[in-house]
């Protein structure tokens, strides 16, 4: 069986009024996922505002998430830094404190320099070092890099290089990697948006802002690709759609938290420099919601949660 399979969401970080993390809050919100259909929570990605973070800080929120997450359940640790040393260091800490996997990025800052050779040689070095299985992570809508198909599917086999998330929406590059790496290599997508499109071009599954809210939804349309019923596939992602966008590429963040707090969760404010969601969006956000939560069908869970008008 492939490793890191399945749906995963990356989860937020709670802050309290004092711009601290919310411990009491955040290991709330992860048991309350264990009792979802979620294969594993991915941690220090962009929506955990890993960049916001300090290493203290970062740390203690895997050590958080590992103690109330069942060993059955994947963590994967974002640990992608700028230089191949803090990465290295960053993979270590993370395995040290109960990582399965670590998630790293792609490097940015010095974009025009970061060639093919360049990120290879990045990732072999930190693969070689790391303790724990690598994910490769293409996010350029943040690091404005993209690691070219040719360097992932040489870099696939590494043996302790085991798959990657891919956060475009570029679904012809997605089908390139499935066809050149091997059949043990695991492509997760990263956008819910075009999640039924990722899965028939061959993604094993998905790392989804969305699933935070709905994951037995994310799942259901997984299964749905994999029997092959695609109208209903379809169907199922275009509901889905309208709030994948409003937390993903639309809002980000403070949608994502906003969306959260409706739900019952804990999202909190953002880490300054972002700004909470203004109140026209979180009540189309809330909309957006109920209207996914109306039919039973599509989302049982969900719709147990709306039921509870206090919390909209």
């Amino acid at each position: 069986m492939k490793p890191f399979t399945g749906i995963f969401t990356p989860i937020v970080t709670p802050f309290d009024q004092h711009d601290a993390v919310d411990e009491v809050a955040m290991a709330r919100n992860v048991r309350r996922w264990m009792k979802t259909t979620l294969d594993g929570l991915v941690v220090l990605g962009s929506n955990v505002e890993a960049a916001q973070l300090e290493d203290s800080e970062a740390d203690r929120v895997v050590e958080l998430v590992r103690i109330e997450m069942p060993r059955d359940r994947a963590l994967v640790v974002g640990t992608g830094r700028e230089s191949t040393r803090a990465t290295i260091a960053a993979t270590r800490r993370a395995a040290a404190q109960g990582a399965d996997a670590a998630l790293v990025r792609t490097p940015g800052f010095f974009k025009s320099q970061m060639t093919a050779a360049v990120l290879e040689r990045h990732y072999q070095t930190v693969a070689d070092a790391s303790p724990i299985p690598v994910l490769l992570y293409n996010v350029t809508m943040f690091t404005g890099v993209n690691l070219p198909v040719e360097s992932v599917a040489r870099l696939a086999e590494h043996p302790n290089i085991v798959g990657m998330k891919e956060s475009g929406s570029d679904i012809g590059q997605m089908a390139e990697i499935v066809a050149q790496t091997p059949a043990s290599f695991t492509l997760l997508a990263g956008s819910a948006t075009t999640l039924f499109h990722a899965l028939c071009a061959g993604c094993d599954g998905a790392v989804l802002a969305l699933a935070s809210l709905v994951p037995d939804a994310c799942a259901r349309l997984r299964e749905l690709v994999a029997a092959g019923h695609v109208e209903e596939a379809r169907a199922l992602q275009q509901r889905l759609t309208p709030l994948a966008r409003s937390v993903g590429t639309t809002h980000g963040v403070p949608g994502l938290k906003a969306a959260l707090d409706l739900a019952g969760f804990t999202g909190g404010q953002p880490r300054p420099p972002l700004r909470p969601l203004s109140p026209p969006h979180i009540a189309l956000v809330r909309s957006q919601l109920e209207a996914l939560a109306a039919p039973p069908s599509v989302s049982t869970e969900l719709g147990a949660v709306m039921s509870a008008p206090a919390r909209i």
